[in-house]
C-alpha cells in the first residue's frame, strides 16, 4: 500500500510516517518499481500499537527502546516486557489521579444540583406552599 492509503487508514499524515521511519518507530518500507514506498497492511497494527502507547503517554525515548527491541526479535521478550509493565504501573497510577479529580468534579457537579433543585422548590407556585405541597422531586 502506498503512504497515502496508509495514512488514510492509519490516521497518520504522510509526514509523520516518514518521520517515524526516519527515527526508527517504523520500518523502512519496501520500495516498488517506482521506488515509492510500499507498504505491507500489518504495519496498521503496529501503527495502532504505537497509538495506544502515545495516548497513553509513554516518551518517544521508550517506544524507540520498544521499537528497537521488537526488531531484534527473538530473546528480547522479557526486555520488552518488563517496559511495558514498568509503563503500565505508570498508566495506573494516571489512572487513580484521574479518577480521584472525576470524584471531585462529581462531587462539585453534585453541589450544583443541589442548589438549582432547592432553587426550584423555593420557586414552587404560591398555592402549592399554601396547601403545604412541593413540587415533586
Amino acid at each position: 500500500m502506498k503512504i497515502g492509503d496508509l495514512a488514510k487508514r492509519s490516521g497518520l499524515t504522510a509526514h509523520t510516517i516518514r518521520y517515524y521511519e526516519r527515527i526508527g518507530l517504523l520500518p523502512y518500507a519496501d520500495r516498488n518499481q517506482s521506488r515509492h514506498r510500499d507498504y505491507d497492511a500489518s504495519i496498521l497494527t503496529w501503527i495502532e500499537f504505537l497509538g495506544r502507547l502515545k495516548t497513553t503517554g509513554m516518551p518517544i525515548r521508550d517506544m524507540l527502546r520498544y521499537a528497537a527491541l521488537r526488531e531484534a526479535g527473538a530473546g528480547t521478550e522479557a526486555e520488552r516486557r518488563a517496559l511495558l509493565e514498568r509503563h503500565r504501573e505508570r498508566v495506573r497510577a494516571q489512572v487513580d489521579e484521574l479518577n480521584a479529580c472525576l470524584l471531585v468534579l462529581d462531587t462539585k457537579i453534585d453541589g450544583y444540583v443541589e442548589t438549582e433543585q432547592r432553587k426550584t422548590d423555593d420557586d414552587a407556585p404560591e398555592q402549592n406552599r399554601i396547601r403545604g405541597r412541593r413540587k415533586p422531586a
